[in-house]
């Protein structure tokens, strides 16, 4: 790509990738985990590509499949050739939408089928063992099971339990608003054991936090705690209570969608609780089988009840 062909306003695949970046953050309000993950599986697939050339002249459905077709020869699982073809999908549909291409070229091309695999979940005595604290506990183990305790109590992604806020406690209501996925504000009920525990949290917080710390759950320096800093902890915690499982934040979201579905079958209400957009989502973070959606199905729709008549 010539110094000429930049002033005439085609972008290299360079500028591209760093537009689409921006478009990511600024436009889709994507998480930095899905951003980082998107950037780069991009940054693999142009890897042997001049990033000086021209995006529309690269980015072509023959180059796109024959990128596939070696990902595929280098024996990657299934679910990353899926996950690098969403992502060239993405991509495509910008600059289509910015008149950088003519055409999609991911249009006709068809992502391999993998069997879906469920989550695992912890049952219903793994969570009590895990969740039980102990009395003689240190402030940081505290906070920890405070921490595992709101993810099993409101199913709770990582990146919403690391952004809340004071401000968002309403311990007198059971109530906690969270940012999900988009920038999109929920609102999600706490437990009375939940709440009693972030109180008690709460004493503790006020004796390490800078002054003008706002989030909830801090580390022993005063400041938010990470995403890494609580993933070690979980694991940490679940060795501690001698769980087998490794123990991870959506381990315990999936296991909070899990158990509320087995006791109440209400997947909309499951779907709000959880922020998912899709129903579908919903349902894939859950283990019920095809026969009770059949019957939720028969017992619910106003024309499969008028056929029984």
């Amino acid at each position: 790509m010539s110094s000429a062909d930049n002033s005439e306003g085609v972008l290299t695949v360079s500028q591209a990738l760093e537009a689409f970046e921006y478009h990511l953050k600024i436009q889709q309000h994507a998480s930095a985990h899905t951003i980082r993950s998107y950037m780069t599986q991009l940054k693999q697939t142009y890897q042997s590509i001049d990033l000086e050339a021209s995006v529309a002249q690269v980015t072509t459905a023959e180059f796109i499949r024959h990128h596939l077709a070696d990902i595929k020869k280098r024996k990657l699982s299934s679910a990353t050739v899926t996950h690098r073809l969403t992502v060239l999908r993405g991509f495509c549909h910008f600059l289509l939408s910015n008149k950088l291409i003519s055409q999609d070229p991911t249009h006709n091309l068809q992502a391999p089928k993998a069997a879906k695999r469920l989550p695992k979940n912890l049952d219903v005595d793994q969570v009590n063992l895990l969740l039980d604290c102990d009395p003689q506990a240190d402030p940081c183990s505290f906070r920890d099971n405070v921490i595992a305790e709101l993810f099993y109590s409101s199913g709770l992604r990582l990146a919403e339990l690391i952004g809340i806020d004071l401000k968002d406690l309403r311990c007198s209501e059971h109530m906690v608003r969270v940012t999900g996925k988009g920038k999109k504000m929920r609102e999600v009920p706490l437990t009375s054991i939940v709440v009693d525990k972030i109180r008690q949290w709460l004493i503790i917080r006020a004796q390490w936090a800078k002054a003008d710390e706002t989030a909830l759950f801090i580390s022993q320096r005063g400041t938010r705690i990470s995403e890494r800093h609580v993933r070690e902890r979980m694991r940490q915690l679940a060795l501690k209570q001698n769980l087998s499982h490794h123990l991870h934040p959506h381990k315990l979201r999936h296991s909070f969608a899990t158990h509320m579905l087995e006791s109440t079958q209400d997947l909309r209400a499951v779907q709000e609780l959880l922020g998912h957009k899709n129903l579908s989502t919903t349902q894939i973070y859950t283990h019920l089988d095809f026969e009770h959606l059949s019957k939720v199905y028969d017992q619910s729709h106003p024309r499969a009840r008028k056929n029984r008549k």
